[in-house]
């Protein structure tokens, strides 16, 4: 997942919370999320932590959007055994972005 951030904002690394079991890292072409290779990961750390960045993304605070490819996308519900057939709910894309997620999140 690619984090993409505010103008007022120049550096977004490290935790954002406790219990997802994933970080966000700094890379040459930007910010993206990466799981911990040490430690507890609960089957639904990676899709409560793509949440979590949306939720940060609508606030517009540090993080402006999103990108959330549709393989890591499935990839997160499927070890959160929430299922694949949520993603119906919402146009197929290649990539989601903060909008997308919140829409699917909420039942």
């Amino acid at each position: 997942m690619k984090i993409l951030l505010t103008e007022q904002c120049e550096s977004f690394t490290g935790s954002i919370g406790q219990g997802f079991g994933y970080h966000i890292v700094r890379r040459k072409n930007g910010f993206f999320a990466r799981r911990n290779s040490k430690g507890f990961v609960p089957r639904d750390g990676h899709w409560r932590f793509i949440i979590a960045c949306a939720e940060l993304a609508q606030q517009r605070l540090h993080i402006a959007d999103i990108c959330v490819s549709r393989k890591e996308l499935a990839r997160a519900l499927n070890e959160a055994r929430i299922g694949y057939l949520r993603m119906f709910r919402i146009r197929l894309k290649s990539v989601y972005n903060a909008d997308d997620i919140l829409l699917l999140s909420h039942d």
